[in-house]
This record gives structure tokens, sequence and C-alpha cells, in this order.
């Protein structure tokens, strides 16, 4: 309805997975996100917080999608999304370094020693890490509602957790 006055043609990056970073910073990983807006914003906060990568299953929203496109307000250009067998890529990269997951049963990311390196793996809008995937988390994350014992909504938009996750991880790393 309210087109922008600018039009742009790139070409579309193929990245290929080079595992060289792994261990000297954070990496997200997405488990079946497939809201194209949901996608697109998680790109965006990535930069945002300084992520550079993202590991996504066959599952996830096409990062090319032009939701997803727009939702990255021009982060796509910045952060470097790979797709890939998650499970496969999780054992055979991640296996020595933290592998964070959030959960309703998880424990307080506010409690939580959080390092500056590892995996965070987030989970599909409406089921969450998946089952072959759980086994692989290492730490399990729990994002409480306040006050605790007052009622809530049953659970985060996956953007909205994966950005209070990041947030977290980045306030720990300016405090030490």
């Amino acid at each position: 309805d309210t087109p922008q006055h600018a039009l742009a043609v790139f070409r579309q990056r193929k990245e290929t997975f080079e595992p060289a970073y792994i261990g000297q910073e954070l990496v997200i990983a997405l488990d079946n996100i497939q809201n194209p807006g949901n996608m697109g914003t998680i790109i965006r906060l990535a930069d945002w917080f300084g992520i550079h990568h993202i590991l996504c299953n066959s599952e996830c929203a096409d990062v090319y999608n032009p939701k997803v496109v727009q939702a990255t307000m021009g982060s796509l250009a910045r952060v470097h999304i790979y797709y890939c067998d998650l499970v496969q890529t999780i054992r055979q990269h991640f296996s020595s370094l933290p592998v964070y997951g959030t959960f309703l049963d998880g424990d307080n990311i506010y409690q939580k020693s959080l390092t500056s390196n590892g995996l965070i793996v987030m989970g599909n809008e409406g089921h969450g890490i998946s089952d072959e995937i759980k086994p692989l988390i290492t730490e399990r994350l729990h994002i409480p509602s306040y006050p605790p014992d007052a009622p809530a909504g049953e659970s985060l938009n996956v953007a909205i957790a994966t950005a209070i996750t990041c947030s977290e991880f980045r306030r720990r790393q300016e405090n030490n």
C-alpha cells in the first residue's frame, strides 16, 4: 500500500558454513522458525547484539522471503545465515561448547552463569525446541514472568524471547 521510493537488486548469497569462528563467539541456531516476521526480526536483533552467524534447519522460513528481508531492515547484509542439518552440526561442531536453549522448565536466565561463546538454540513458535535437538541442549534457560506468582501469558513470542536472551548474554559480557 505504501511502497518505499527505492528499489535495489542484489545477488543472493549462498553461505558456506565455515566453523572457524565456533568457540570464539555466540552463535544462534533456529529450529523450525516458520514465521517470516519472526525470522527477519531475529536476524535484525542478532545484528544489533553483534552475533554474526545464524544456523537454520530446512524447516525455517526462507531468508530471502520478501517479509523476512523487509523485517531485517538491512541486517541481512551483515549476518551470515546457514541452512544445515542442525542435529549433525551441533554434534559435530558444538560438542565441547555450551549449547543453550530456552524452555518453560529451564533455569532462571537471570541467575544462571552464561558464557561469551557457545550456541543459543531458539525453537518453533508453537512447539518450542524439537525433540531431536532437546537432548543436545546442555544449558536449559527460562525467562521468568513477573511477578513470579502472578498469572501471565502462556509463553513469549520467539523473536521477543531471542531478544531477551541475547540481551542478557551481552549484559553479562559488559559486566565482566
